[in-house]
């Protein structure tokens, strides 16, 4: 794991339900079999490898990290997040949270974007709430 920090700690996706009371950053780690041309809301169509995604967030609202996991490991009828449109073609199959009361997503993407071999397919995928270029970063390995 590239986090080596001792708050960033990993979790089942199959632990559901997850605690609702804790509100925190967390990254869903998902493979992609086979590759596919996604249209992602107003972003636009694109081409999506197979391999490794990593999307970052964070969950500070009503819910927190509970409500907001328990959203993304589920495939949605109706879209709301840029990551929606990616889960119907993915599995999650692994989930690193921090609970502490900081917003880290914008730290936690910048160390995932300089990371060697890890590249943003989409500018401003999960990200269009903020300067980052983007909140989701692919590798052909899992890192």
């Amino acid at each position: 794991m590239i986090f080596k920090d001792n708050t960033v700690r990993r979790i089942e996706p199959s632990a559901t339900p997850f605690p609702a009371l804790f509100k925190g950053t967390y990254i869903v780690v998902l493979h992609m079999k086979k590759g596919a041309v996604i249209t992602v809301g107003r972003l636009g169509g694109f081409q999506f490898k197979k391999g490794w995604y990593y999307y970052v967030g964070s969950a500070f609202g009503p819910g927190g990290l509970g409500a907001r996991l328990t959203h993304h490991l589920t495939v949605s009828r109706k879209p709301h997040w840029h990551l929606d449109y990616l889960r119907p073609h993915t599995q999650v199959r692994d989930i690193l949270i921090s609970d502490e009361n900081q917003h880290l997503e914008h730290v936690w993407a910048g160390i995932l974007a300089s990371h060697p071999g890890m590249s943003a397919p989409v500018r401003g995928f999960g990200s269009s709430d903020c300067r980052c270029p983007a909140h989701l970063f692919f590798s052909s390995k899992k890192i």
